[in-house]
């Protein structure tokens, strides 16, 4: 009765196949796909070439697959809808509809068992593990080469012991031959796997594991363990992985279709279905007649080869070709790759109602129109259009309506305009990088043939009109009108996804016209004219009184506090208050936000302030009336480029030859031997460089200069677009009319001769063929830049797709701590920046008196900003996505705000999609980018800190030492030196080198722009700490030091080479000591004796013997030539990082605090180990020739870097701990965007990292049943240990594991998500063997199986639906509780 009733509502034409929340894949056994089938296949046969009918039992049989003709059986006794269902007598075709010959399977019984290939030859080899045997014994036997021993009896023979012909002989007449059972092929490993114990297996192995000793047994053993459970939890039985029973797909998904000429096209897998029916009835009828064995055997192979061959061709032997060697696609082909199955038709289809054209500017549409030409919008709207002229009585069937249509007659057009009106369109420009790379327009029927874009939306779809091409698509249905309307519809889309920027900002002309508008007024002793209001001032203006840079005197008006007109009034140009007048009126919006020069970013600032203070709505207004002020300003003003804007600097000449004197005196010094070449390389670089930008300053001086002539001001036009962002940059001005400067070789390396001349000037010969290196280098790179970038977007899409925001808030949240990002005493990025959008975790307090200026759970915006600058805030802590404790997704409350719309983010949101758009959109970009300068170089090398602002410097971590000549020397290795104000507030941190000289001291009193400490850039020194004798020890001429002279110079100076080439020599340590006048060795401050050892390439500053002081370098190891940045470097950083990969010289971080000892050399390398006061020394071996950072017995804290270079993500996620590591890894993502100027909220990096961090590794199992090792989903793990604790059992342990994005893809707990993504086969075969169920939670998932996506509108229809399932469960279960429970009657047996 109670299903009875719940089955009255549900919806009778859903279906079964669309109704589930989830996908369950396993092994098939030979049972399971006969139940799915519908005949046996007996013939190879496919049609008849005559008739063109399919051949009875062939592989298109229609007996078995269902007829060929709608309602009508093979010979035609049976035509027409009323016979349905009938099976024909004559032929045995059932009248049916015909496309069930896309749904019927057939089967093929094979003669002899094979084994899947799948699971023998897709690594971990299954079949192999199960068997316990090596992969190359098990092929040996399938494939007929050796016999198995399957049952030893009392032989003395193992099992599974392989024996070839002559020894399976030897034996059966040592033994006999019943006494044991040897067999071969797929046959003996059915019965092997049959005759497996599962339960018994799994004892053994549990055994084995607790006694192995042997690492490789027990990986071996837990592997075996694992498949085994996995077997036993899924009830699939191990011989299901050999086939008895091969399932036929339906023949129209491999069809046979007949060409002109009489010849047919066939899909390659009937091919292959065909071989493997020909072996098998030529098996059968060799079995029959009882051929020889040695046949027998041959034809097994075969028959073995060819299903090898249909399941996956090519994976084992020679690939099986059709015509012209093409190898044939079998299943897997079909599946994997960019055309397979699911990259190809899953998440990727073509849809009906879209065209496309090439676009043109529309500058007099709405923002949120586009123009669309007749002729698509007839095409596009037909369906839409054929109703309407039914409903308006101009035709009365659809025929008509066609014809109608065709003629395009005016009530047609009419029709269409009255469609069209409110019908949006989406409008997409490939590649569709970010989701604003689709938006919704509302159609405005034009002639012509090309499509008109609104200039302010070109930003987002990366637009430009040198003939791009978009595509238009028609939402059809209400509810994607609606969503198109209300969240694709370009005027939504005002900021940018990324950073929370707005992107609808004027380019190009807009800013043009604007800024030369903006232009500052000339001192003038009185106004040029006053004027009451705009209209006054446009008046004057187009009657030639005064010009738009005149100074005026205007009223603007306003409002104040309490939303009342004000009129203020105000001296300034007419150009500025004609922009006055586009503002909206808001208390917050002054007429000092325009009273300025209005270069790019300032407009950007203030249409962000319109959008935050009057809403969208006015912005959109408000930057329609922008653009259109722009152009029309633009193109009044009469703005061009001529040769002469381009204005050399007089000097140039001078700074030129003055470097040329100091690149001189270099060469003198290096021909004394005081440098080296490495040395004076470096310094010629610098040099240019520094000369290259000082003439670039003085181009830009010259000009910027703005001169009055009695008709306007002079503008040097050149510098306007330069200078206002609207075309063209300094670095490119530099280019034509400064000098081209530095060059970088293919290889990075910067050639130390520069192009002097710029482009006004022309090249000479020699420095144009410098020159291509770097144009040809940004043409190679863009190629091939794009397509890495690309495929970064795709990891990362495919590692965040399934984080969406799943509830408001989660139970126990997490803080990270953030504070202003410094560099070289710089703020990079302030506080207030990194804090906009945060939710903060605790009361954020003024740092001097402690009152709270934002209380905790409160969202950060703009006005939390300017309180925390106020304030002075140092650090706050918020909640973040890293830190957050939901198991599904991500909560609102520690994502914070939705850029893209500047509040709250609500449920749903799909968060993981936005992030990996935002950080892979910028990659392309850049990618494009390299090659707009021309590869020229620059280059500055760090040598000093001149301070920016006054203070009293403190001395962070302080180690100093006074030299002989009273400099302070810095001895530590982290030492930061700190500038504070007045109050003590940190106005500017330093890390300082070792081995810098310091020119205060701790507490001094500094002013703005001293020099405080500098060092010597290009090489890295080692210090002595006392005075002493400098003696040599294993320092020996011709092994470890040689004496090289330099042949420019003739001067000779001794450096370390590699003693290690020579195996003989492998225990020497060269080093330096310092002893008294006794010979003894000096005790250093730490009580350790004063011993430096040297690495190879350190180049000696002290002779054997000589007598030295304290603070004196010993010896100088020179650092690496500085190579150009560009993001070349750049991309593959991020992919670096993304992907968890070791970086090739990465660094060594101290795993805890102590002293650091050398031990001995251990192949090669140097073991360092670090003591701490109590406990376990922590060891590293050190490759040899790496400069180590640490002397013998100096301390040492955790987290500090033994080596130099880049850390390993994992190494600071397993000492320092999570939050250090969102830290690091947000700033070295960011680093690299921020070089290239582009802005990207950490947030998104922070969501890609949280899915990097997804898997727990087991360290101890507890009660759980994991195993040591193993890889475990969190949740999982977080679950399975609550239960445990619930029920009083020890929990499991773990540490969390960092992936990269590739693998963690592929770890995913959704197996359809991760075969769409790579390595389709190995996935597949895994989850089967699992028996894995997918629960659908990730967009990808539900595209591939083709429902809504579970974020936005789909989450919402999933609550709903969870919602009323419990409403049914709970009725159901009162129901019970209601009927008394109906006597069950027993059936009789």
């Amino acid at each position: 009765m109670k299903k009875e009733l719940t089955d009255l509502f549900k919806n009778s034409e859903v279906s079964e196949a669309q109704n589930f929340n989830s996908i369950k894949i396993t092994l098939a056994s030979p049972e399971k796909i006969k139940s799915w089938t519908y005949g046996e296949i007996k013939k190879p046969e496919t049609i008849n070439y005559r008739t063109f009918r399919p051949e009875k039992d062939g592989l298109f049989c229609a007996r078995i697959f269902g007829p060929i003709k709608d309602y009508e059986c093979l010979c035609g006794k049976y035509k027409r809808m009323k016979f349905r269902g009938i099976i024909c007598e004559k032929c045995g075709v059932e009248v049916t509809k015909s496309n069930v010959r896309r749904e019927r399977m057939g089967h093929i019984n094979l003669a002899t068992p094979v084994a899947h290939i799948w699971f023998l030859k897709s690594l971990p080899s299954r079949i192999s593990l199960a068997v316990d045997m090596k992969l190359k014994e098990v092929e040996r036997v399938l494939y007929f080469e050796n016999f198995i021993v399957i049952e030893p009896g009392l032989t003395g023979l193992q099992k599974n012991q392989l024996l070839n012909e002559e020894e399976l002989a030897k034996y059966q007449d040592e033994f006999g031959e019943e006494s044991f059972e040897a067999g071969i092929g797929a046959e003996a490993i059915l019965s092997i796997l049959k005759s497996m114990d599962l339960e018994l297996e799994r004892k053994l192995l549990i055994n084995t594991i607790k006694e192995t000793k042997s690492k490789v047994n027990e990986e071996r053993s837990i592997k075996r363990l694992k498949l085994i459970e996995s077997f036993i939890e899924t009830g699939q039985k191990p011989e299901w992985m050999i086939l008895t029973v091969i399932p036929v797909i339906p023949p129209e998904l491999r069809p046979l279709v007949p060409l002109d000429g009489g010849r047919f096209a066939t899909s390659d897998l009937n091919d292959l279905y065909r071989r493997v029916i020909n072996r098998n009835n030529r098996l059968k009828r060799l079995m029959d007649l009882k051929a020889p064995d040695i046949i027998v055997r041959n034809e097994k192979r075969m028959l073995q080869e060819s299903v090898d061959a249909l399941f996956d061709n090519g994976r084992r032997g020679r690939v099986i070709t059709g015509t012209g060697k093409r190898p044939l696609k079998s299943l897997a082909e079909m599946l994997k790759g960019k055309q397979g199955r699911f990259r190809q038709n899953l998440l990727g289809k073509r849809v009906d109602y879209s065209g496309r054209s090439v676009i043109v500017v529309g500058p007099d549409l709405k923002l949120h129109e586009c123009g669309l030409p007749k002729k698509m919008a007839l095409e596009l709207f037909k369906p839409f259009l054929y109703a309407r002229l039914n409903k308006l009585g101009l035709a009365s069937t659809i025929k008509q309506a066609k014809k109608l249509v065709e003629k395009e007659t005016n009530a047609v057009w009419d029709a269409l305009e009255l469609i069209v009106r409110e019908h949006p369109v989406l409008l997409n420009r490939a590649p569709t990088l970010h989701r604003l790379g689709v938006q919704a327009f509302e159609p405005k029927l034009i002639e012509g043939d090309a499509i008109e874009l609104h200039p302010l939306c070109c930003a987002a779809f990366n637009a430009d009109f040198d003939g791009d091409q978009m595509a238009v698509h028609v939402p059809l249905s209400l509810e994607a009108q609606l969503e198109a309307r209300i969240l694709m519809l370009s005027t939504n889309n005002i900021l940018s996804p990324s950073n929370g920027k707005p992107i609808i900002v004027p380019s190009q002309d807009m800013i043009l016209g604007l800024y030369y508008l903006s232009q500052a007024p000339f001192q003038t002793e009185k106004p040029d004219g006053y004027f009451i209001n705009n209209d006054e001032i446009e008046h004057a203006l187009s009657t030639g009184q005064i010009k738009v840079h005149s100074t005026i005197v205007s009223r603007f008006e306003t409002l104040d506090e309490k939303g009342n007109k004000r009129v203020e009034k105000h001296t300034t140009t007419a150009g500025r208050f004609l922009l006055a007048n586009l503002l909206p009126k808001h208390k917050d919006i002054t007429f000092s936000m325009i009273d300025r020069l209005l270069p790019k970013k300032t407009v950007s600032e203030i249409i962000d302030s319109v959008f935050r203070f009057c809403g969208q709505k006015t912005t959109v207004i408000f930057c329609d009336h922008l653009k259109d002020l722009g152009f029309k300003h633009a193109f009044k003003a009469g703005i061009s480029f001529g040769k002469d804007d381009l204005v050399i600097p007089a000097n140039k000449g001078q700074l030129i030859e003055d470097t040329k004197k100091l690149i001189a005196d270099y060469e003198n010094q290096y021909s004394e031997g005081l440098i080296t070449r490495g040395e004076k390389y470096n310094k010629v670089v610098d040099a240019w460089s520094k000369c290259t930008d000082k003439v670039a300053g003085e181009m830009m001086r010259g000009i910027s200069a703005t001169e009055s002539t009695p008709d306007g001001m002079k503008i040097n036009s050149v510098f306007m677009m330069a200078d206002s962002g609207a075309r063209g940059s300094a670095a490119q001005m530099k280019q034509l009319a400064g000098m081209r400067g530095l060059i970088a070789k293919p290889s990075g390396e910067i050639i130390e001769t520069p192009i002097i001349s710029n482009f006004k000037e022309g090249l000479t010969a020699l420095e144009y063929f410098n020159s291509t290196h770097g144009a040809r280098k940004g043409l190679a790179d863009t190629a091939l830049k794009t397509a890495s970038s690309g495929y970064l977007t795709r990891r990362l899409c495919d590692v965040a797709q399934d984080l969406t925001i799943s509830k408001i808030k989660c139970d126990n949240p997490g803080f990270i701590e953030l504070a202003e990002i410094l560099e070289g005493g710089n703020v990079v990025v302030s506080l207030s920046e990194r804090a906009l959008g945060r939710v903060t975790a605790f009361d954020v307090k003024n740092p001097i008196t402690g009152e709270v200026v934002i209380k905790k759970e409160t969202m950060i915006d703009e006005a939390g900003c300017d309180k925390i600058d106020a304030a002075g805030v140092k650090f706050i802590k918020a909640y973040s996505v890293m830190t957050c404790s939901s198991k599904l997704g991500v909560c609102a409350t520690c994502y914070g705000r939705d850029l893209s719309r500047g509040k709250m983010v609500h449920v749903g949101e799909a968060i993981g999609m936005i992030s990996a758009q935002s950080i892979g959109e910028p990659g392309t970009q850049l990618t494009m980018r390299t090659f707009h300068v021309g590869g020229t170089a620059s280059v500055k090398q760090e040598s000093q800190i001149v301070t920016k602002t006054a203070g009293t410097l403190k001395i962070i971590n302080s180690n100093l030492l006074e030299d002989s000549k009273k400099n302070l020397i810095v001895m530590g290795r982290n030492t930061q030196l700190s500038i504070e104000d007045n109050n003590g507030v940190q106005v500017a941190v330093y890390k300082v080198a070792y081995g810098s000289k310091l020119f205060f001291q701790n507490g001094d009193k500094v002013k703005a722009n001293e020099k405080i400490c500098e060092w010597d850039p290009y090489t890295t020194p080692v210090i002595a700490e006392k005075s002493g004798i400098a003696g040599y020890v294993d320092l020996i001429d011709g092994v470890s030091i040689q004496e090289t002279t330099d042949d420019a110079t003739g001067i000779s100076s001794k450096s370390v080479i590699d003693w290690r080439a020579q195996s003989k020599n492998t225990d020497l340590k060269p080093r330096i000591t310092l002893r008294d006048d006794k010979g003894n060795v000096i005790k250093k401050a730490d009580d350790n004796e004063a011993r430096y050892y040297l690495v190879p390439d350190s180049i000696l500053s002290v002779k054997d013997g000589q007598k030295i002081f304290a603070g004196d370098i010993i010896a100088r190891l020179p650092k690496e030539t500085t190579k150009t940045k560009d993001i070349t470097g750049g991309l593959p950083r991020v992919a670096e990082l993304f992907e968890a990969r070791k970086a090739k010289d990465s660094a060594i971080i101290a795993e805890n605090d102590g002293q650091v000892l050398f031990g001995k050399e251990v192949r090669g390398k140097q073991r360092i180990s670090i003591q701490p006061d109590n406990g376990e020394p922590s060891n590293y071996l050190i490759p040899k020739g790496k400069h180590i950072n640490f002397n013998q017995g100096e301390k040492i804290k955790k987290g500090e870097y033994l080596l130099d270079g880049q850390p390993l993500p994992h190494d600071i996620l397993r000492i320092l701990g999570i939050k250090d590591l969102t830290e690091y890894f947000v700033n070295q993502v960011q680093e690299v965007y921020r070089l290239q100027g582009v802005i990207i909220n950490d947030k998104h990096i922070e969501t890609i990292l949280r899915q990097m961090l997804k898997k727990v590794e087991i360290k101890e199992s507890g009660d759980s049943s994991y195993l040591p090792g193993e890889m475990i989903d969190r949740i999982k793990f977080d679950n399975t240990n609550e239960k445990l604790v619930a029920e009083g059992k020890n929990p499991a342990s773990g540490e969390r594991v960092l992936m990269g994005i590739t693998k963690a893809s592929l770890q995913t707990e959704s197996f359809i998500s991760a075969a769409s993504f790579q390595e389709t086969t190995r996935v597949l075969t895994d989850a089967a063997i699992k028996g894995k169920v997918d629960p659908l939670n990730g967009l990808k998932e539900n595209v591939i199986v083709g429902r809504l996506v579970p974020a936005g509108t789909g989450h919402i229809k999933n609550k709903w639906n969870k919602n009323a399932i419990d409403a049914d469960n709970k009725f159901l279960a009162e129901q019970e509780k209601i009927e008394p429970l109906e006597t069950t009657e027993t059936p009789a047996n």
